[in-house]
């Protein structure tokens, strides 16, 4: 199935931005529909993300860290935000997996480029599986990742995590079945 850039007789008009963040950023957009009338939609402008899932023979290595907009941890795969425009999206993974897990990967695979929210947020998220391992510095940054803790889940577990509500997090939750679909 193919996609389609921009919705069809659906035409963006102008933009202007509300909010600048630290992160993201928040517009309003005025938006021409297929009928000719005009209305506006908030959205969010994220940078993108990268995130990865670490598999050491039949484990994940994951992290469980406090996310303030939810006020609880979440099991999650380790990700980073594409911080640099000069800095590619798996090489944005290959640092996360160091500054998180303190791992390098032999192999990096691109599984999967997804949006995680379209409905009112343009992030795009570049997900990789990440093997052949190897020990890097941990070099956390930010009060959450300091405070993180590394856990491993076998992946044959992943589905009883997601049923059980353990596993909440969207982008864990993709990137770990097409892991474990490609690895099958």
């Amino acid at each position: 199935m193919a996609t389609v850039e921009s919705g069809e007789g659906f035409t963006p008009i102008g933009e202007r931005q509300e909010w600048q963040g630290r992160v993201v950023s928040l517009s309003v957009a005025e938006i021409r529909a297929p009928d000719g009338s005009i209305y506006e939609r908030e959205i969010v402008r994220h940078p993108g993300a990268a995130v990865i899932v670490p598999v050491d023979g039949e484990e994940v290595i994951m992290v469980r860290q406090y996310r303030p907009a939810v006020n609880r941890e979440l099991l999650e795969i380790p990700a980073g935000k594409l911080d640099s425009k000069d800095e590619p999206p798996e090489m944005t993974a290959q640092r996360e997996l160091e500054e998180e897990i303190g791992k390098r990967a032999g192999h990096l695979e691109l599984l999967a480029v997804f949006h995680n929210s379209p409905g009112f947020c343009d992030e795009i998220t570049h997900c990789y599986l990440a093997t052949d391992l190897t020990d890097a510095d941990r070099r956390p940054h930010g009060i959450e990742e300091q405070h993180m803790a590394i856990e491993r889940i076998k992946l044959a577990e992943v589905t009883n995590l997601v049923a059980s509500g353990e596993l909440a997090d969207a982008k864990s939750i993709v990137g770990l079945m097409l892991a474990r679909e490609h690895l099958r």
